[in-house]
């Protein structure tokens, strides 16, 4: 027993890996001029200034890794977004999801939800999976595409009508992008003119834009999300940005001048166009904020145009009969001299 205490008097206390690792930071930071050592940490110093060779290089070591962990970004903005669909998709539909799962890459999957009624549902889900916004895509008739965009739980939700939908698989353009990079975020002029179009942007960016730090995102932009606003209808485009020069000293003269004429868009995809339908200031419920008067839902725009159709063949046999009665009021009289000088 003597010798242990003798032992513990002449020595200093261990230090665990973790224990080092935390003063070496500390230590950085004072080199910095933020904080100041304490008496331990000096005598820390002092006895690791005493012992060399292998206590050097683990030394360095150390404080290499410190470095590395140092320069590493913050994960300090959890935004995740739950992405699911209702039953009934088509092939064309699930590629678009798959395309806008493989877009976020701080998204969290689902599988299909069974009922359409009660949506409040997912505000349970988003919880469960510790997510803040959703993005539901439900299918009705095999051939309409709805696609709810809501701030879990408390919102505010908006609901869209999906046209012009073309998959990446379906372009086949050229343009590639590094899978999990963040992009730039790019809209319309007229998003900042109108309040409904500012709460749309504002949930755009919460379920668009990639948490900086986020695990599975990369720390790098080489791609843009373009959100136009045309004819009453939101349009998104999905580009690459390229450099026109692969000499990287001219690159680096153009950062440092902030130009943009080396830059050049190559369109990745997808494709589709939004058509906002109503706003409500819950998530998925709730009171109306905002309702598009010239929204006209798919049912009746093919009502419409099926009685389009009717229409013109109501006109063509109109005609018809129009025709077949003049030519019974213009009918010439028969002449009882015609045929005298036949043989």
């Amino acid at each position: 027993m003597d010798e242990w205490l003798l032992f513990l008097l002449h020595h200093p206390p261990l230090r665990t890996p973790y224990t080092m690792h935390k003063r070496m930071q500390k230590r950085q930071r004072e080199k910095a001029g933020e904080v100041q050592l304490d008496s331990d940490d000096e005598e820390d110093v002092t006895t690791m200034k005493r012992k060399g060779g292998r206590k050097s290089s683990s030394s360095s070591s150390s404080s290499s890794s410190s470095s590395s962990s140092s320069s590493k970004i913050k994960y300090i903005n959890k935004q995740r977004c739950l992405v699911l669909c209702s039953r009934g998709a088509v092939a064309q539909y699930r590629h678009l999801m798959g395309d806008i799962r493989r877009m976020l890459p701080h998204h969290k999957k689902e599988v299909k939800l069974d009922t359409k009624r009660d949506l409040s549902l997912i505000n349970e889900i988003c919880e469960m999976k510790s997510c803040n916004t959703c993005l539901f895509f439900e299918f009705r008739k095999r051939q309409d595409l709805y696609l709810w965009m809501s701030n879990t739980p408390n919102g505010p939700s908006c609901k869209f009508l999906v046209h012009n939908v073309h998959t990446m698989d379906e372009l086949k353009l050229t343009g590639n992008s590094l899978m999990g990079s963040r992009p730039i975020l790019s809209f319309d002029g007229i998003f900042e003119e109108r309040p409904q179009l500012k709460l749309l942007k504002e949930m755009l960016t919460q379920v668009f834009g990639t948490p900086e730090g986020h695990p599975k995102s990369k720390p790098f932009i080489d791609h843009v999300y373009n959100f136009s606003y045309v004819d009453g209808k939101i349009w998104f485009r999905n580009y690459q940005v390229v450099e026109n020069t692969l000499d990287e000293k001219s690159v680096q003269k153009a950062v440092k001048k902030a130009r943009t004429d080396t830059n050049k868009l190559i369109e990745i995809g997808p494709r589709f166009v939004l058509n906002p339908i109503r706003i409500f200031s819950g998530s998925f419920t709730g009171r109306t904020l905002y309702a598009n008067p010239r929204y006209e839902s798919p049912n009746t725009s093919r009502r419409n145009m099926k009685v389009k159709k009717g229409g013109k063949y109501a006109n063509r046999k109109k005609a018809q009969s129009e025709t077949r009665e003049r030519v019974q009021q213009n009918k010439m009289a028969v002449d009882p001299v015609s045929g005298v000088w036949k043989e």
